[in-house]
């Protein structure tokens, strides 16, 4: 393919023309902000960025401070994928590719993917997502729920049994986070890029060849090709930014998880610092910690603190060291991304695996298997099954009548969605329209709808309402 070019890679270009786009066209316009600096101020009071507050991250939400949240997390990593790109900015400065102003674009459109990445997680995090999947597998192997509400393609089917919180960000900003009309949030077709993390859909090659990862559902296929003719991109072909987004992700998490571990007692940090010291022992790991042993604590400190103190020295230094080799990576691989042919999946692959051992060794063994966590996913394989059940085969068992008649059972149950998400069903993206009856919804639309809904859940809300159909309690 062609080498990428960043003027096609920043593009500003939105779905419907904003009215800063109009603006611009007059003589004597005062521009305050970028493109990209516009789409995190539209995002970032939005509901859907609030209900992050209420996802847990790792450890079930607490009425304290003590663990991040979905929000938490997200803002670091905006935060840091901020810096990353003016870093990479500030080096291509030197080469005459960037100027001052397209470092600032880069920085803007980093932070705003930063604090969209995590949008689309259903309640209960990774594990909701794996509670979708399964639901749907056995719902398409059985196939007799499928009978009743009509025929789906291949592509169709994958889109649900392959159900990523990734996939489902698309979805959210272009369509779900209603703002003014059906096309969401409305975003520049750069940062919509940018969050496409596996650009190939759901029956693509790259699917069969055994990764289960995709990029869009085909009800955003039509959009994706627009992003793309709008950014240079093809399927398979990932936005550079997207790889520093990626980077920016893995930092913050697994030091944050690290950190978190630590403070609910379930790392004993030095046993574990012991651990990572005998497993990396190439010199600039050698430096890195024979900076942090040398780093004193208070004395006067208690124990706990002192320990606390210990992790988080470990987490900024480590943070910064991973900062570094991403953008080294980034430069010295920089021609293999921009023509496409780049062939790590991340910037911090790397062959010694230190962010994969810290997963594993560390959080993995001690944080993900702890009776908390294990505790808030058994509750969330409940919740979610008993909610896919009621809301999905009501959909499909209902005609349209029955859906809008609230004295019967499917009517009740359908009044229980969102406006919002209804709306998004209604309409026709192709011939920008809405439908005119519940009858002309499709299967595919169905599954849409109900998915839509409740991945959109947060964690209590998602029992809460649990709670209200099995009538454990009465609703408040």
């Amino acid at each position: 393919m062609d080498r990428l070019v960043w003027d096609k890679l920043l593009c500003t270009r939105r779905q419907r023309p904003s009215l800063a786009e109009k603006k611009d066209s007059k003589p004597n316009t005062v521009i305050a902000r970028n493109e990209f600096e516009a789409d995190y101020d539209r995002i970032v009071g939005s509901s859907s960025v609030r209900r992050l507050q209420d996802k847990a991250q790792v450890f079930p939400l607490q009425e304290n401070d003590f663990t991040r949240t979905r929000l938490t997390h997200s803002m670091e990593v905006s935060a840091l994928a901020r810096s990353l790109g003016k870093a990479v900015g500030r080096q291509l400065e030197q080469t005459g590719e960037f100027n001052y102003n397209r470092t600032d674009e880069l920085a803007a459109l980093l932070q705003t993917a930063g604090l969209i990445h995590d949008l689309g997680n259903p309640p209960f995090g990774h594990y909701g997502e794996t509670v979708i999947r399964n639901w749907f597998e056995n719902c398409f192997s059985d196939n007799s729920l499928l009978k009743k509400g009509g025929i789906l393609s291949e592509q169709e089917k994958n889109d649900f049994i392959y159900f990523d919180g990734n996939v489902q960000n698309l979805r959210i900003v272009t369509k779900l986070q209603t703002l003014n009309d059906p096309f969401g949030a409305n975003f520049t077709y750069a940062t919509l890029a940018t969050i496409i993390k596996y650009p190939w859909k759901s029956n693509g090659k790259e699917v069969k060849n055994g990764k289960e990862k995709f990029g869009y559902f085909r009800s955003e296929g039509p959009l994706v090709r627009k992003i793309q003719k709008a950014t240079g991109l093809k399927d398979g072909c990932r936005h550079p930014a997207t790889y520093l987004l990626e980077a920016a992700d893995d930092m913050i998490y697994v030091c944050d998880d690290i950190e978190d571990g630590v403070k609910k007692g379930y790392i004993q940090w030095e046993k574990e610092y012991e651990k990572i010291k005998k497993e990396f022992k190439r010199d600039d790991y050698l430096n890195l910690f024979n900076i942090l042993d040398d780093k004193k604590t208070d004395s006067s400190m208690s124990e706990a603190d002192i320990r606390l103190a210990k992790v988080r020295n470990f987490r900024n230094l480590v943070q910064g060291y991973l900062f570094r080799r991403a953008v080294n990576e980034f430069m010295g691989h920089y021609e293999e991304i921009m023509s496409g042919s780049y062939e790590k999946s991340e910037l911090l692959a790397c062959e010694d695996d230190f962010i994969t051992y810290l997963k594993k060794e560390v959080t993995g063994k001690n944080c993900f298997g702890c009776h908390e966590v294990l505790s808030l996913e058994l509750v969330g394989d409940r919740v979610v099954n008993k909610l896919l059940d009621v809301f999905v085969r009501t959909l499909i068992e209902s005609g349209g009548k029955d859906l809008e008649d609230v004295r019967i059972y499917p009517g009740k149950i359908f009044s229980l969605i969102s406006s919002n998400f209804k709306y998004v069903a209604m309409y026709d993206y192709n011939n920008e329209k809405h439908k005119e009856s519940l009858s002309e919804l499709s299967l595919y639309d169905k599954l849409h709808l109900a998915v839509d809904f409740i991945s959109g859940m947060t964690d209590s809300y998602a029992v809460n309402l649990y709670q209200d159909l099995n009538g454990i309690r009465l609703p408040q």
